[in-house]
């Protein structure tokens, strides 16, 4: 914060203090004439026939208001609320948070320790263990992949035997602890429309899809020219490279035609973000083997 904007709210909240401790003050008695009756103390205003006398506040209510404004003198003084004054107790709210976060690491630090030596594989079918992997799955990845881990559009099914890196626990792990970026480029520019075209109906072919044969073998040429580096010469991807299998039915934007045209026309970029510094080593090896444990088969889950 500025020294401008520190010295405007400094100034701005003892102003607003100043003015209604002395608005209280000021009114706290009530002055009357040594010839006016007490019954003739009215404010002038009548509400329903009912008049409103000039009273002072109760004293209870009076001294309230007084220890207000003590607390607020202490507080401002005891905590941040000053323009950049930080306060002389030095609270923030990232140390109370940190501080929380270090006293729940520690209550459950034996808990998740047991789990962390085991393998993956075996903490799959916990069920104590995945009944924990589920609540962090829920907070964490439920957003993108749905509460299923069935996926949405642009975010892979999680549920399936289709990983675009890979579906070992190892593989998994570093996917979590790491985060991916998988990048489709944009072939317009290359390709043409007409070969965008052509492109698709190879696609199409790749997976025995109803295609155009004559379009699909003019697409062939363009696919060995610039698809097979990352997607291979058969077109079942290089998981190395996070490039998807097209000859399967599985498709992270759609399968349709048009998708397709989409897809090599625009190019897509995927994220996934990485997880080590929010979800540390312990959590993130449940959470793998929660993630492992989706494409398992009923009897083995």
């Amino acid at each position: 914060m500025s020294t401008f904007w520190s010295l405007w709210i400094i100034g701005l909240t003892l102003t607003n203090l100043i003015l209604v401790f002395w608005v209280l003050m000021a009114n706290r008695k009530v002055a009357v004439k040594d010839d006016e009756a007490p019954e003739n103390r009215t404010t002038g205003h009548v509400y329903d026939g009912i008049e409103e006398y000039d009273n002072p506040l109760p004293r209870w209510w009076f001294k309230m208001f007084i220890a207000t404004f003590i607390f607020a003198a202490a507080y401002l003084v005891i905590y941040p609320g000053l323009g950049s004054f930080k306060g002389i107790a030095g609270w923030t709210s990232h140390n109370q948070l940190e501080a929380k976060q270090q006293k729940a690491e520690e209550l459950y630090a034996e808990q998740f320790g047991k789990y962390n030596a085991m393998p993956i594989e075996e903490l799959a079918r916990n069920s104590d263990a995945m009944k924990m992997g589920l609540r962090l799955f829920a907070n964490n990845c439920a957003v993108c992949h749905g509460a299923d881990g069935g996926g949405n559009y642009g975010f892979p099914n999680l549920t399936d035997h289709d990983w675009l890196y890979g579906g070992e626990p190892a593989t998994i792990k570093q996917t979590i602890t790491g985060g991916r970026k998988g990048v489709m480029p944009a072939w317009a520019a290359i390709l043409g429309e007409e070969g965008i075209h052509s492109t698709t109906e190879y696609v199409l072919s790749l997976s025995g899809r109803e295609h155009d044969a004559e379009l699909a073998q003019a697409g062939k040429k363009h696919f060995e020219q610039n698809c097979v580096a990352c997607h291979s010469a058969d077109g079942k991807g290089i998981q190395a490279m996070g490039a998807p299998n097209l000859t399967d039915d599985i498709w992270l934007y759609g399968g349709e035609p048009q998708d397709i045209r989409q897809t090599l026309r625009d190019g897509r970029n995927g994220v996934m973000p990485a997880q080590q510094e929010l979800l540390k080593e312990s959590r993130i090896h449940l959470l793998a083997a929660y993630v492992y444990s989706l494409s398992l088969p009923l009897d083995e889950q």
